[in-house]
């Protein structure tokens, strides 16, 4: 599959069939993930695979701290069809972010953080398009940043989680999404 076709075919997948993801395509998706551009060759990015009853574990943690924060962005309808997607996807994969040592980089500090976060974000759009074009469909989920504390404790690591996402054989085929024109969203200069 072409780049581009890709970036047109991707769609976030809600419903997933039960069908395990063998390793080796869970691999290569993560390889592509990691070819992303990072300043510095920084590769701020760390990943943890959940699969199995790990995964099931950490919906129901995920469940009980937004339960605890229901005042979020999210809609609780929404919060619902994102846990059932993570309860449905045989492979839930958890993004996080390294905490870098202020002393290892130029000192700029919330800069570099923020260049980390950017490289994350090429990360995950790098893994998203991957997982298309090997078949499978995904779910970029923000929503575990909304239970805080819960799933903090649960996963107890000192890097920072930014993201998760949800990895499986679509059971589902979403229409594309509508775009707002490229004129109300480019300027030219020149």
């Amino acid at each position: 599959m072409e780049t581009l076709e890709a970036i047109r075919a991707r769609r976030s997948i809600r419903r997933f069939r039960s069908d395990p993801v063998p390793r080796d395509v869970i691999n290569r998706v993560l390889e592509a993930a990691c070819m992303a551009p990072s300043p510095k060759n920084t590769q701020p990015w760390r990943f943890l695979v959940l699969e199995g009853s790990k995964r099931l574990e950490l919906v129901t943690v995920m469940r009980h701290g937004l339960r605890e924060r229901l005042a979020t962005r999210s809609s609780p309808h929404d919060l619902e069809n994102t846990l059932r997607a993570m309860e449905e996807a045989p492979v839930v994969l958890l993004v996080f972010m390294e905490e870098a040592e202020p002393s290892s980089r130029n000192g700029l500090g919330e800069q570099d953080r923020v260049a980390d976060i950017q490289s994350i974000g090429a990360c995950i759009q790098n893994l998203l398009l991957a997982a298309v074009n090997l078949g499978l469909g995904t779910l970029w989920i923000c929503d575990v940043l909304d239970a805080g504390d819960a799933m903090q404790r649960f996963l107890n690591r000192p890097d920072q989680l930014v993201a998760a996402v949800a990895l499986g054989y679509a059971a589902e085929s979403p229409p594309e999404r509508p775009r707002r024109p490229l004129a109300q969203s480019v300027n030219w200069a020149g």
